[in-house]
């Protein structure tokens, strides 16, 4: 997903998964393949650098590990990959708990990023001091989201994503709404409530059997995600509840599941990638890595019918991070190593490759994101797009269980009405659930 779809269901439907881009589709190791710390010898001479991931992050696919084994002869590259964060996250946990069974570099995924700073920190290294780390290549608040009170920077970001809306246009031709992508952005500038608006002009003259939006959970995570708070505030205190953003984005997707107009579908289930296959739905909410999803789930014929337009709101959906933790068998090196992988240089050609995008501001206006096309899009200048999106994306306070309301509030949630549940109830359920969650 990324085709960074960094996780499956649950962490992708919630995170922001994503950095999500990454992982829906399977890396190279069973679900409980996180607890072997590898070997320090290589062989030959060698030290073998292991990395602890989840997903396709595409550092292989990309081809980074076999150019900075070219760069260093004397280093050999591993990577361990748990195909779901949901799986990956609480083994990673207790080992840095029990500061045992650690890779040389982990990776943490955005939604998981704030308990690890606020409770793991110690066990990790600051990267800030990595020769070659400069604070001012990345995103400001993405820079912030690792760094503990004292300063200390215990994550390097690799990706983030950066929110846009990903349209049919031949749908949206037969239901007379504009194609052009400056001016399906004029539909809804500024206000999601305008794009449920757009959905109902949608649904008088769409083709038949097919809804406006994917989906509920896509939905209010697009709306959230635009908001500067949402589950806690700035003192760390639980107010999703009597936030009134939280309320309003719940109530407005409510309002467009009533409507019928997204999709009875929870996202990355079969059922959802069979609504991609059959043209089911005519927009979703799309950060970078949602269009290998969108690719590698789509029929061969949807090539070039998709486009890309701004959404409502910048908001950010996914990104990961790298960090190293303390008692490695090869701290040195693996630092060297997450200060390589995570440079502006290699941001662009991983974005290039796998559709991840660059955390690194410094990146976006390399050749590979400014010159960045998709097969799905066709000519739409997706790096500048997303780019553009990615500089407006508000700074968002992000919370030790982020991930447990935000899947509360969609599978538990918005999803019961699109089968018949008022508003009212979904709320109650949602709200029930995660309360009961929250106190585990």
């Amino acid at each position: 997903m990324r085709a960074r779809i960094r996780t499956a269901r649950k962490a992708l439907a919630v995170a922001a998964v994503a950095s999500l881009g990454a992982g829906l589709l399977a890396g190279c190791a069973d679900d409980g393949g996180d607890d072997s710390s590898g070997s320090s010898s290589g062989g030959k001479g060698k030290t073998t650098i292991t990395l602890g991931l989840f997903g396709t992050m595409g550092f292989k696919e990309a081809g980074l590990y076999a150019e900075y084994e070219k760069l260093n002869p004397k280093i050999k590259i591993a990577e361990n990959v748990v195909e779901r964060n949901e799986n990956y996250y609480p083994a990673l946990l207790n080992h840095l708990t029990t500061n045992s069974g650690l890779q040389d570099v982990q990776a943490v995924e955005v939604g998981n990023i704030a308990e690890i700073v606020n409770t793991q920190a110690a066990k990790l290294e600051d990267l800030s001091k990595v020769s070659g780390v400069n604070k001012a290549d990345w995103l400001d608040w993405k820079w912030q989201q690792a760094t503990t009170k004292d300063g200390q920077t215990i994550g390097l970001g690799t990706d983030i994503g950066p929110m846009a809306i990903c349209y049919r246009k031949d749908l949206f031709e037969k239901a007379g709404l504009p194609t052009d992508r400056a001016e399906v952005g004029k539909l809804w500038a500024g206000d999601w409530g305008k794009f449920v608006d757009a959905g109902e002009r949608y649904k008088k003259n769409g083709p038949e059997g097919t809804t406006f939006m994917d989906s509920p959970g896509g939905l209010i995570n697009a709306i959230l995600s635009s908001e500067k708070e949402k589950f806690y505030d700035a003192s760390g205190k639980v107010v999703y509840k009597t936030n009134p953003a939280v309320k309003k984005a719940f109530d407005l997707t409510a309002e467009a599941a009533e409507k019928g107009l997204v999709g009875a579908q929870t996202q990355f289930q079969p059922a959802w990638d069979q609504t991609i296959a059959n043209n089911k739905f005519a927009a979703m909410a799309c950060p970078p890595w949602m269009l290998g999803y969108i690719k590698g789930k789509s029929q061969p014929d949807a090539k070039g019918k998709w486009d890309v337009a701004v959404a409502p709101k910048s908001g950010n959906w996914g990104g990961s991070f790298l960090t190293v933790p303390k008692n490695g068998k090869n701290v040195e090196e693996a630092k060297k190593l997450v200060a390589w992988l995570t440079a502006p240089e290699q941001q662009a050609k991983l974005f290039k490759v796998q559709g991840s995008f660059p955390s690194a501001q410094a990146a976006f206006d390399s050749p590979e994101v400014t010159g960045a096309k998709n097969d799905m899009t066709g000519d739409a200048p997706i790096g500048e797009i997303f780019a553009e999106a990615a500089q407006q994306i508000p700074v968002q306070v992000i919370g030790p269980k982020d991930q447990i309301i935000q899947q509360g509030l969609t599978d538990n949630g918005v999803i019961l009405v699109t089968k018949g549940k008022s508003a009212k109830e979904a709320w109650e359920t949602a709200t029930k659930t995660i309360d009961n969650n929250l106190d585990q």
